[in-house]
């Protein structure tokens, strides 16, 4: 079970990093990923990091403003989310996936992913 946190309202320009913690499972043995959800839109790839933790992978629309990091020591994997936009405004998830064999491969299709957490709110308005 993966639980995401650190969603809520910010100002446009403004930050906020989300936290995905696996229960009974340890960091290092995934590659992870988040996506994100918008009302009335599909869920969408934003970010994802290889397992060995040393490639990252992001979608257009945040690369250069989001930042996937993983922590081994803390067992959480991270989103930091910076200059943000009302168009990130969305339900966020982390996501899970099992050695596929490639410790360089960045994952990026929802079916690649094993496991995935609920949701966090990230509301970006004025």
């Amino acid at each position: 079970q993966l639980q995401a946190s650190g969603g809520g309202l910010v100002q446009p320009g403004g930050f906020l990093r989300l936290s995905c913690a696996p229960s009974g499972r340890h960091v290092h043995n995934y590659a992870w990923g988040w996506f994100r959800q918008a009302p009335g839109k599909e869920r969408e790839f934003v970010t994802s990091i290889s397992w060995n933790a040393v490639y990252t992978y992001y979608s257009d629309p945040v690369k250069g403003r989001f930042t996937i990091s993983r922590d081994n020591a803390n067992n959480t994997v991270y989103l930091q989310m910076n200059s943000l936009k009302v168009e990130d405004t969305a339900a966020y998830y982390c996501a899970a996936a099992d050695f596929s064999g490639s410790y360089y491969y960045t994952p990026f299709r929802k079916y690649e992913f094993d496991y995935w957490g609920q949701g966090t709110l990230v509301t970006v308005s004025n």
